[in-house]
């Protein structure tokens, strides 16, 4: 009996050893998981810092994230993102309109790019994401258009700065300071919603807000229509 009490003891530690292992390689597991399955949905090199996955509270922070470039467009990084904080709602997580409690996002960096060829860099990665979301989508599903945009309780916004370069001339910079720190907005249910930030972006950079946005050649008021205006099915 003392010999079956003592391998049993034994055998409980072992487990809780694994499961404070399995713990704390959470984090680990999960940065991995997300680098693996973002390249391959957008056929792009990705670096993700860490990875900090709430196990009794709904939520996850993402720091350090950056998304590279193809060597089509230069290979230098399209998004640096310091931080993306979320809360959530575990039975809406996996809804048709999920609903988010807290978003804290902190853009760095964000650089379009045009190849030669006048490819430009977001539209290529918006075609690769459409197209990884059908193939991975159930049948039924396929022709369905895009999500709706979430639900939005408390979005935090801190932004930096954006760039728009074309390799025909690799020379000409064309950059946008956003200089957002700590902006916040409530109950955010459309890109619509994000209309007053891009009309401050844009003054702030001496862009008419009443221009042509579908003018692709007036570039900063072109991507900042296509952020705010409802998807396309």
């Amino acid at each position: 009996m003392k010999f079956f009490f003592r391998w049993l003891f034994r055998l409980l530690l072992l487990l809780i050893v694994l499961l404070v292992a399995g713990v704390l390689l959470l984090d680990t597991i999960v940065r991995e998981i997300a680098e693996y399955r973002i390249g391959n949905a957008t056929g792009l090199e990705v670096k993700i810092g860490r990875v900090d996955v709430g196990i009794l509270n709904p939520r996850v922070t993402v720091e350090h994230f950056v998304l590279y470039n193809s060597a089509q467009f230069g290979g230098s990084p399209l998004l640096d993102v310091p931080e993306l904080h979320v809360e959530y709602d575990r039975p809406t997580l996996f809804t048709a309109k999920p609903h988010f409690r807290l978003i804290r996002f902190n853009l760095a960096r964000l650089n379009i790019v045009e190849d030669t060829r006048g490819n430009v860099n977001l539209d290529l990665l918006q075609k690769r994401l459409q197209s990884s979301a059908r193939n991975n989508s159930a049948p039924a599903n396929k022709n369905a258009g895009p999500p709706p945009f979430p639900r939005i309780d408390t979005l935090n916004l801190t932004l930096g700065r954006a760039t728009y370069r074309s390799m025909k001339l690799p020379n000409q910079v064309d950059e946008l300071k956003m200089d957002l720190r700590n902006q916040v907005l409530t109950n955010v249910v459309s890109g619509q919603d994000l209309g007053g930030v891009v009309t401050a972006i844009l003054l702030r950079n001496g862009v008419n807000p009443m221009g042509n946005s579908a003018d692709p050649t007036n570039h900063w008021l072109y991507w900042m229509g296509r952020l705010t205006s409802p998807p396309k099915k």
